[in-house]
């Protein structure tokens, strides 16, 4: 990837106003590539490109749709060995962490290949005679996709595959961290037989390019990833319009360990669920609230393993946890360490940057104890490798503190006994309960998102992902009597 790597507009390939160098955070010496910087004028080019092809893509034959989507997503499955190093080489996820995002990522579009297929409606007769009723989803238009660097390929994806599906035009800004991943998945759609503007790329800032598409009132929806903070100002800029929102944001997920749970299990899914993929998951487990009964083993168990973590360069073999995605992440994962210590916990291990054969953004993997409910590190979304313990003496306090949160995307926990596990499902205010099993990791086929501050609009993923790629139409028939 020597040269310059351009923005897709209109299906034509454009340079921006500037390029921003993409680094490989195991290796700050290596320079990933150069890639454009949109600028103000060409955000404006690529709205117009997307609401002509709009109208052509939103008509377009249903089997069109899916063998478009389908060969996307063969081909991503494919090469998902080479692209998945290359997401590892950008973002800082281990190679075979990569490699299984570019496979999921190409199973999105297969899947919604297929759900192209069964878009229905409802045909009724009126409760006035001689007239019917036919309910039918239509396209929404312009769909602007902005999404995150933790899951740099497979988060666009499943909301470019069904925008694509349901008729949308789509333009996607993705994260400024990770252009390499986001550039290849533009390359392959420009293979694609599409009416020009059907699906564009806009790398850049999301001070330009992310406001920008926000706040036009020719987007007709944006659905947007990332920060609580970052989304109250999508949302702000969008309002005036009544643009179409659906955000995915910030999260605090609890996993609970109770006094009867699986004590090896228990410490597999809080290593998995706190630390893999850096911490750096909307779906981590930053908050262990661990029966008192079981605490101290836990605690030392979890240890352990954590401080066994192999940390190192993404693409080396036996690498376990890789560097966090910039330097940026690296100082605010320091930051919180000191907080937590300000605030009375104790570190049990973990909490320094580390030295790896490559100079890169490496963080070990931390581990607190004696900490509250209502300290800062428990109330804030770290995104990074820190988890904290949380005593609780009784099941009814775990609930208590686990629903505690502004936030309430996923929730977990570890018990034996169906009674806990079926009371904890039924009343956890999160959109995803998991039940011995770790608060990361989600299948494509089924909803995903999450209540209070987490989640705002329909949820993704699965068949109801329609409900916000399309919107109803009824339209009542008088035909006559036949002469």
């Amino acid at each position: 990837m020597a040269s310059d790597k351009h923005n897709y507009i209109g299906g034509r390939w454009v340079a921006g106003g500037s390029t921003r160098p993409s680094v490989n955070p195991s290796d700050i010496s290596d320079i990933i590539g150069h890639f454009a910087e949109a600028t103000p004028a060409q955000v404006g080019e690529a709205i117009v490109a997307a609401r002509s092809a709009a109208t052509a893509w939103g008509v377009s034959q249903l089997e069109a749709r899916y063998k478009t989507l389908m060969a996307i997503g063969d081909e991503i499955c494919a090469r998902s060995q080479e692209l998945g190093e290359l997401l590892s080489r950008e973002e800082g996820k281990p190679r075979a962490e990569g490699v299984g995002e570019v496979f999921r990522s190409g199973q999105f579009f297969q899947y919604f290949a297929a759900e192209a297929l069964r878009i229905s409606g409802d045909a009724v007769d009126s409760t006035r005679p001689g007239i019917e009723v036919d309910v039918r989803r239509e396209p929404i238009g312009v769909v602007a996709v902005i999404s995150p660097w933790n899951f740099p390929l497979s988060t666009a994806c499943w909301k470019i595959a069904p925008a694509l599906a349901f008729g949308n035009a789509v333009i996607w800004k993705p994260a400024s961290a990770t252009p390499a991943i986001a550039w290849q998945l533009a390359e392959t759609f420009s293979r694609q037989t599409l009416p020009p503007g059907t699906f564009n790329l806009l790398m850049g800032s999301g001070g330009v390019v992310g406001n920008a598409l926000a706040a036009s009132p020719d987007i007709d929806a944006v659905t947007f990833t990332g920060s609580y903070e970052i989304g109250q100002q999508v949302a702000t800029r969008a309002a005036p319009n009544f643009t179409r929102i659906q955000l995915e944001l910030g999260s605090k997920n609890p996993l609970v360990v109770m006094d009867d749970g699986d004590m090896e299990l228990a410490v597999a899914h809080a290593l998995n669920g706190a630390y893999f993929g850096s911490g750096q998951k909307c779906t981590a487990s930053s908050r262990l609230i661990v029966h008192r009964k079981v605490h101290d083993e836990f605690v030392t168990k979890l240890k352990a393993k954590a401080e066994a973590l192999v940390v190192g360069h993404a693409l080396d073999e036996g690498t376990q946890i890789g560097p966090v995605v910039d330097e940026k992440q690296l100082a605010q994962a320091l930051d919180y360490v000191k907080l937590a210590e300000k605030e009375g916990c104790e570190r049990v291990c973990g909490g320094e940057r580390l030295k790896r054969r490559t100079e890169g953004y490496y963080f070990a993997p931390t581990l607190f104890i004696g900490t509250k409910n209502d300290m800062r590190v428990n109330r804030e979304e770290m995104f990074c490798p820190i988890a904290c313990v949380i005593e609780a003496g009784s099941y009814e306090e775990a609930l208590q503190l686990a629903n505690d949160t502004p936030y309430g995307l996923t929730s977990g926990i570890i018990t034996k006994s169906l009674a806990r596990a079926n009371h904890f499902r039924r009343h956890m205010k999160t959109g995803c309960v998991m039940v011995n099993l770790p608060t990361a990791g989600t299948d494509y086929h089924v909803p995903f998102g999450g209540r209070k501050k987490s989640s705002y609009g329909p949820r993704e993923q699965g068949r109801v992902a329609v409900e916000f790629f399309t919107a109803m139409k009824t339209s009542y028939i008088n035909a006559g009597a036949p002469e």
